[in-house]
């Protein structure tokens, strides 16, 4: 399975190939999109990455959703886990959100 990719990453990617050329339809919708979303830099972003993976229950492509995303409340935690084979405790969803808000 590919590594997933967050929007920071690809915000970066796109706007550099724009630099150089006129990006297709798609790729300029996904530009837009990801100037939208993505809310830190590629740098912050993999450290926020980094850092939950840390953690015993974060794998790569939670990891990559809980940096796009930010949440701020434990319902948001709980959607982004919920298709995941992981049930998560409190001070599990707590420390997530410790950790995403150093970022925020």
């Amino acid at each position: 399975m590919p590594e997933p990719v967050p929007l920071a990453r690809v915000k970066d990617l796109l706007t550099e190939e724009a630099t150089h050329r006129t990006l297709p339809r798609e790729a300029g919708l996904a530009l837009q999109h990801a100037e939208g979303i993505a809310r830190l830099s590629s740098a912050e972003t993999q450290k926020l990455i980094d850092e939950l993976r840390t953690l015993p229950f974060v794998d790569a492509a939670v990891a990559v959703k809980l940096a796009d995303i930010l949440p701020q409340y434990p319902e948001e935690i709980r959607l982004l886990f919920s298709k995941e084979r992981v049930a998560l405790d409190e001070a599990q969803i707590t420390r997530l959100l410790e950790i995403v808000a150093q970022y925020r």
